[in-house]
């Protein structure tokens, strides 16, 4: 490509990030309750372009990030995401200690891993894994 950056600079560094899974939801007062109060996740910004627009929000927690947006068109309800982490098993005993009545967070151990999987209110499976761990 003539004129194109990466010509300019042959040594042109490219470094990918994490990527952010953005999940679809219909309820924000439900997401947060879900998010910020069962899992633990702080939410870090929100945004609506005016009152009665949808929602878009950040939350993260131990240097996951996820965006929920209540966007039609942004995410597909009942959508997987995949959570490495380390202490799995202690997460998971956390989560139980909040006594959820409609969530059972259950250890499983898989050739890869140590994992549980969560399915939030709005159909988005969630599987948080120490990979490695036995």
């Amino acid at each position: 490509m003539a004129g194109s950056s990466a010509e300019a600079d042959p040594v042109q560094k490219v470094m990918l990030r994490s990527a952010i899974p953005i999940l679809r939801v219909f309820d924000t007062a439900r997401a947060q309750k879900f998010y910020i109060d069962f899992l633990g996740f702080t939410l870090d910004w929100q945004h609506q372009h005016e009152p009665g627009f949808p929602l878009y929000m950040q939350v993260s927690r131990a240097g996951c990030l996820l965006h929920l947006s209540e966007h039609f068109g942004d995410a597909t309800p009942g959508s997987g995401c995949f959570v490495p982490m380390e202490g799995v098993a202690g997460f998971c005993d956390e989560l139980l200690a909040r006594n959820p009545q409609n969530v059972r967070p259950e250890l499983e151990k898989m050739p890869w891993g140590v994992q549980f999987k969560l399915t939030d209110p709005f159909g988005n499976k969630l599987t948080f894994c120490e990979q490695g761990a036995e």
